[in-house]
């Protein structure tokens, strides 16, 4: 691998080098990887001098996630020569707070330190390390994460962050919801921020579920919901027609509910006008939220550093915006991630430019409450595109089948048309009906009959849950259903008399009723479109009252003329109000009524009139630029106004009103900030709104950019200086770029800020810094960018060497050189050659010649050597001086051999032959060639051509030939020294016409491969006389999958029908095919029909060493070694894990051909676990585990103490051992020593408790304990207890017979030592043991989650004398639980219970390792 990356840097090396021969150019940046991984390094030079490097990390800081308040370390060694001055910065601040910010060198282990002290959420940002000297410099990065205290995302109330400390957390989230519950849609995400809520997902589910809370209590009450701050009186068809404006204020916030013909609005409006609006608002909420779902969603994408990456989404409903997330973030539309939408809000896409790694990562999508999201995957760039060429950048998509989502996003249009369509053609049809039937029936009638069309539409439209219409009729029916006999009719718009029904009011025919003075209704704005044929009823009492004046005029004169067509429709007869006490039993509510004498009008549908086709849409308008609202109507002839901020707008200087039909425009000239507003266009009592927002982003002037944009051009050494006006809002964020890379102050750069402009001044400006200098500016309404260059003249370097000779004769010397590597920035003008002649000390100008790098010298002596000056000469001066070696002038120099000749054809009176020139001309031209040939079998060269006729050109038709004999041809060149060596012979060649070339080969297959070589075979051609002749040999051709050339495996052919192919590279992919021939040329290949994989056949990997321990104990501070044998083919990947985590960097894995091996120099207790080793081929996949433990000889325990709890007993009890929280293997041995015995006895081993109770103690003797800790190396000191009982003294022996009483020893059962806790590695044994005590003997159960296990027989379970135990051999998952022993007798029931947990993951066949 170093071998292929040496070779193509030396590509790279070479073709740098031609582009600046050509170019002139010094030097140029050379962007390539370091073999860390992340790490990009910029060469200065082309060719570094010798022991000199550019800079490199050799261990980059690695990414920290670590919590607030806590310190934050990253670390970087940094290799290079001359020892390079290493930098950190962040991405998005600076780090000049030195009590913050602590950089540092530690000079003992060559690292370069970043502390950041207190970490906070404002320092999670990305830090960059530069290490530079001065033949390049280093870059890599490393992220910071601040992790908070974990919140529970239901917990709302940890969501809000408190904006006052003394605020009380219930009083924030009751008003963070009081103002999300009365906020408009649009408004959600600022009310969010302020309140400091993030997961703005999670609040919108919350929000859905408040909202139907409060729906379903308003229902129950049976109330209209009304604004508890009105006072004044509002009749029905009030309340009526603000339902109405509210439905036509939600369709203009929602622009995906807006693609519907209007008249088809209006007659949805019309069937659903006795919704409430605050019902509708939520319905079209809960649509937008829930019902949106993704059509196409995201795929993942695979990209090339510095490439762009296009995510799409296609939706069902239109949707203005959607919420694109990234690595769990919201993402913003900026410099780094462009997001779009179609026009027909369908289709969302997520730009991401120029990918890095650190850009990978999952991307979702979020609408409403559905979300899908893909994998961005960013590969390493292996093209390394020279320094100055800027490679186009591309932009990466989703791959495998395309989908084309702008034919998708039509049909679906097209669905959803049809759909709504569908029901609005239902509602219609029953609405009709309904008004029919609604005549002849009661109030209560004609409202069931409308609510019934509507919900048998919801119920059989078959597309509700993907339309609005029929999801508003599906929850009117619901809602309606909910509120029983609260049932109310409005008045049509077009001011003819419909039915209506309050709650609390009795209706009768002709009769019209009053909203109650108490009855409070919703007052919704709206802000796109309304209904010109709004007109207030007949029956408004109050707002009737209120337009008339003392003389009893109506001020209003559309509520005149329309009582005047009422009055003619009446016939002159009036209305009499009469007032009546309506309510429940207790009367308490009243309610005022009105009688009309006459008949009804019957409802008719009119013509809605003009209608707005297109409305306005918000604009973003630059200031002092022109901005533009278009809107257009249904008709031609219908003229309009236009307001700001509820005052006309008439044409004057800034603004222009333009009609063009339908389509009306308003154009403001020049925008400045006072021109932001809300814009209303009003046509025939309709209107439409949209924002103007002007913007004060940053900006150029073009004359400022123009200057700008030229290059400055100054000499080494002297300062340059750019320098640019721009205009925009305060504040403005500048900053300086040189090549991508900011510039800050120091010594050499200045950086001046002010108001209006900006100056950077570069001192002392050397060659290298020649290149792009860019200028951002930021500000909170947008940024700008202007990019300029910056060329440093300088003085050319030396022409390159070596000087190559063109001719050396007696008369003249002519050579030639390269180029300077760097012309300075000017181009070459000429050259001044200077010569001396060897042996002088004197040089002699030779005068300068144009810049063409070779001359050509006539004044030399015959046999004299020279030597050469040359120097580069530029406007800006003579560069250094390249010399040349010594050149003999006149000296005999004669050609060497040429290559053999080759025949081109053969007939029987003429043989065709051309030949190469020789690689050695001997310094001079070839003047031409001597062609001879021979006879087979003879020794005799014949010159074929005179010797004053030279073959001049290198090819020749050789006529002097006999038919069918066999010749063979030799070609010598001649220069101004004289012929040269002649060349090898060429092959034998018939004097005859041609032959037929041979047949295609048969049978082509592969017999055997390896990773080194392959074997073929194939079947002789056919020969068929006159169309193939016979072959007289074989070639073999092989290329690789990648190449596209064809490579021959042997330069003559082979005349048998097997060939070994050798040299392959392992594991690579190659095509083959072979080729006959004969005299009369080659045949067509015949190629194999799949490539070939150089390896061996497959072979699944397997381990070969059954000795492989599956656990081993370690003294700590010895090695761990753990040898594992296998054979796999292909080579396999091998993985060492530590607890299914890799393993730690001090531990080091050797891997061979067929082994590996896992060191640990010196081990410590924390290196104890499970180690598994993971060996995966294409063929398969093996795995190895074993447990591993580090350990040492364990403390002694602690305190021991003696109690007597039962005569004749002895309840041992000790302090545990320090190690015992540590080795989970540690257990206890206790041995006792009697008065009357010398020896130590043990009494107890392996328990896992601190105590045990010893019998047999006989009284009068004195007892002595002894407490060992025991684990898997050693045993430890022991602790020893205080003396227990005394020796009796013997007395005299005296029999006392005592009375004999019946005692009662009857007990229920207890448990003496209870279960206690378990934890067993899996594949491990584990033993439970308890001792319980009763009279008579207790019945013995054990369970394992409440079902018995005594006749499972994969449970060993015992009682022995009052000690109940259970074995389970092999530890798995199905045994973890709880287990229970109960102990029953006549006279009670006991029980003890404990948890059996498994811990780590064995492998399932369980093998020994080699340690």
């Amino acid at each position: 691998m170093r071998h292929l990356l040496a070779k193509d840097f030396s590509l790279v090396h070479r073709y740098i080098q031609h582009f600046n021969e050509v170019s002139g150019n010094k030097s140029a940046l050379i962007r390539r990887r370091s073999k860390t991984p992340g790490v990009m390094i910029t060469q200065y030079e082309v060719s570094l001098p010798e022991g000199k490097s550019t800079p490199d990390f050799q261990s980059k800081p690695d990414p920290v996630a670590i919590k607030e308040g806590k310190l934050a370390v990253f670390k970087a060694v940094v290799i290079g020569d001359p020892k390079p001055e290493v930098s950190w910065r962040r991405a998005k601040g600076n780090i000049s707070d030195k009590d913050k910010y602590l950089t540092k060198y530690e000079k003992s282990t060559g690292e370069y330190i970043l502390e950041v002290h207190k970490v906070s959420a404002a320092d999670t940002d990305t830090y960059k390390c530069c290490a530079v000297n001065e033949f390049g410099k280093a870059v890599c990065t490393a992220t910071l994460s601040v992790t908070d205290v974990s919140t529970n995302p239901s917990d709302f109330r940890k969501l809000l962050r408190k904006s006052k400390a003394e605020q009380a957390d219930g009083e924030s989230e009751e008003t963070f919801w009081d103002a999300m519950l009365n906020a408009d849609i649009r408004d959600y995400e600022r009310i969010c921020s302020e309140f400091g809520v993030t997961d703005l997902y999670m609040v919108l589910k919350k929000l859905e579920e408040k909202k139907r809370e409060r729906m379903q209590n308003k229902c129950k009450d049976g109330a209209i919901p009304s604004d508890e701050n009105s006072t004044g009186k509002h009749n029905v068809n009030g309340v009526a027609r603000k339902k109405d404006l509210s439905i036509k204020s939600l369709l203009q916030e929602n622009p995906g509910l807006t693609q519907l013909d209007v008249e088809k609005l209006n007659l949805l409006e019309t069937a659903l006008n006795q919704a409430d609006s605050e019902e509708i608002k939520l319905l079209l909420t809960d649509f937008k939220l829930s019902n949106v779902d993704f059509v196409v969603k995201m795929q993942e994408i695979t990209a090339q550093e510095r490439e762009d990456a296009l995510f799409e989404c296609l939706l069902t409903h239109p949707l203005p915006s959607i919420t694109w997330m990234g690595k769990g973030s919201a993402l913003e539309d900026g410099e780094k991630y462009s997001i779009t939408v179609s026009d027909h809000k369908l289709i969302h896409r997520l730009l991401i430019k120029d990918c890095m790694q650190l850009d990978k990562g999952i991307y979702s999508a979020v609408a409403g409450i559905v979300s899908c999201n893909a994998w961005l995957v960013v590969e390493a760039d292996g093209d390394s595109t020279p320094a100055g060429n800027k490679r186009p950048r591309k932009t990466a998509v989703a791959g495998g089948a395309q989908t084309d989502l702008e034919k998708v996003a039509k049909e679906q249009q097209i669905k959803n048309q049809e759909e709504m369509e569908k029901v609005l053609a239902a509602v219609k049809a029953k609405y009709d009906k309904g008004q029919v039937k609604g005549e002849s029936r009661s109030t209560d009638g004609g409202r069931d009959a409308e609510i019934n069309a509507i919900t048998g539409l919801g119920k059989n439209a078959g597309a509700v849950e993907d339309t609005v219409d029929a999801a508003k009729a599906t929850v009117l029916s619901e809602q309606t259903g909910s509120k029983g006999k609260a049932k109310k009719k409005n008045s049509r718009r077009d001011g003819k008399a419909s039915k209506s029904n309050v709650p609390g009011c009795v209706t009768k025919t002709g009769g019209m009723v009053d909203a109650p003075e108490n009855e409070k209704s919703d007052r919704v704005d709206f802000d796109k479109v309304t209904d010109p044929n709004e007109q207030a009823s007949d029956y408004e009492e109050s707002d009737s009252e209120d337009n008339e004046d003392p003389t009893g005029e109506d001020k209003n004169p559309r509520r005149a003329k329309q009582r005047q067509q009422q009055a003619n429709a009446d016939n002159g007869e009036k209305e009499v109000s009469d007032c009546e006490e309506m309510g429940d039993a207790t009367g308490a509510v009243k309610r005022k009524r009105r009688k009309r004498q006459g008949p009804l009008i019957e409802d008719v549908v009119i013509d809605p009139g003009v209608q707005f086709i297109c409305g306005l849409s918000d604009v973003s308008a630059i200031i002092s630029e022109t901005a533009e609202l278009t809107c257009k109507l249904s008709s031609e002839d219908c003229d309009g106004a236009w307001f700001r901020d509820r005052k006309k707008i008439s044409p004057d200087d800034n603004f222009i009103i333009t009609k063009d039909g339908a389509i009306h425009k308003l154009m403001i000239i020049r925008c400045v900030e006072e021109h932001s507003g809300k814009y209303r266009f009003e046509a025939d009592g309709r209107k439409t709104e949209a924002m103007i927002n002007v913007k004060d982003p940053p900006r150029f002037g073009p004359e400022d950019l123009s200057a700008f944009t030229e290059p400055v051009i100054v000499k080494v050494g002297h300062n340059a200086i750019f320098k640019l006006h721009f205009v925009g809002h305060e504040p403005i964020k500048i900053q300086w770029y040189r090549e991508g890379d900011e510039l800050l102050d120091d010594s050499n750069t200045k950086i001046e800020r002010f108001a209006s402009h900006s100056r950077l001044l570069l001192s002392r400006c050397q060659r290298k810094e020649t290149g792009e200098i860019k200028i951002k500016l930021k500000n909170e309404h947008g940024f700008t960018e202007a990019i300029s260059q910056l060329i440093v003249l300088d003085k050319p370097t030396s022409p390159l060497g070596p000087s190559e000779v063109m001719e050396s004769s007696q008369t003249c010397i002519e050579f030639r050189w390269r180029p300077p590597k760097d012309d300075g920035g000017s181009p070459v003008i000429n050259y001044t050659i200077e010569r001396q002649q060897v042996g002088r000390n004197t040089w002699k100008k030779r005068g300068e010649i144009p810049g063409v790098p070779s001359f050509r010298d006539t004044e030399v002596e015959h046999g004299r050597k020279y030597c050469y000056r040359v120097r580069a000469v530029t406007a800006e001066g003579t560069s250094g001086v390249m010399e040349t070696d010594d050149m003999q002038a006149g000296t005999l120099a004669f050609p060497g051999p040429p290559a053999p000749p080759k025949v081109v054809s053969a007939f029987d009176d003429c043989i065709n032959l051309c030949w190469n020139i020789p690689i050695n001309t001997g310094g001079s031209r070839i003047l031409g060639y001597i062609l001879e040939k021979r006879k087979k079998g003879s020794n005799l060269w014949t010159v074929v051509n005179a010797v004053d006729g030279l073959i001049k050109e290198k090819r020749y038709t050789v006529k002097d030939v006999v038919a069918g004999m066999e010749y063979e041809f030799r070609v010598t060149a001649i220069n101004l020294s004289g012929p040269g060596e002649s060349s090898n012979p060429s092959e034998f060649v018939y004097a005859r016409d041609p032959k037929q070339p041979p047949g295609k080969v048969t049978g082509l297959k592969v017999t055997e491969t390896s990773y080194t070589h392959m074997v073929l075979i194939w079947t002789k051609p056919e020969e068929k006389p006159g169309i193939q002749d016979e072959a007289k040999g074989y070639f073999v051709e092989i290329r690789q999958a990648d190449c596209i050339e064809w490579s021959r495996c042997i330069s003559v052919p082979i005349i048998t029908t097997s060939f070994s192919a050798k040299g392959l590279k392992s594991m690579d992919m190659y095509w083959v095919r072979v080729i006959a021939t004969n005299d009369g040329g080659e045949s067509e290949p015949e190629e194999l029909a799949n490539y070939v994989l150089a390896m061996p056949s497959p072979v699944r990997p397997k381990f070969t060493d059954h000795r492989m321990k599956s656990f081993v104990v370690v003294r700590a501070g010895n090695s761990v070694r753990i040898t594992v044998h296998f054979e796999a083919s292909p080579r396999p990947a091998i993985m060492w894990l530590k607890d299914n985590s890799p393993v730690a960097k001090r531990a080091t894995v050797s891997n061979s051909d067929g082994s590996s091996q896992l060191l640990i120099p010196s081990s410590e207790r924390s290196d104890s676990g499970i180690y598994s080793i993971l060996v995966k081929n294409f063929a398969g996949q093996e795995t190895f585990s074993t447990e591993v433990r580090v350990t040492d000889d364990p403390k002694p325990p602690g305190l021991v103490e003696l109690e007597e709890n039962v005569p004749g007993t002895v309840t041992v009890m000790w302090e545990p051992s320090p190690d015992e929280k540590r080795d989970d293997r540690l257990h206890y041995t206790v041995s006792k020593l009697d008065s009357t015995k010398r020896t130590w006895t043990t009494v107890a081993d392996r328990l896992f408790n601190n105590k045990v109770t010893v019998c047999n103690i006989m009284h009068g003797r004195e007892y002595h304990f002894r407490v060992y800790a025991k684990n898997d190396i050693g045993i430890s000191a022991h602790s020893e207890s205080p003396t227990w009982g005394m020796e009796k003294k013997k007395q005299k022996f005296v029999v006392n017979v005592p009375t004999m009483k019946d005692c009662d020893l009857r007990c229920a059962p207890t448990f003496l030592v209870p279960l206690k806790l378990h934890t067993a590695p899996k594949g491990y044994e584990c033993y439970m043991s308890c001792a319980v005590k009763g009279d008579p003997n207790p019945r013995i159960t054990w369970y394992r989650n409440h079902i018995s296990l005594n006749t499972n027989t994969n449970y060993y379970i015992s009682n022995t004398c009052g000690v109940c135990s259970m074995l389970i051999l092999r530890v798995g998952p199905k045994d973890v639980g709880e287990y229970t022993i109960t102990a029953e007798n006549d006279l009670g029931r006991a029980e003890s219970s404990t948890v059996l947990s498994v811990r780590g993951e064995a492998s399932e066949e369980a093998k020994d390792v080699t340690v």
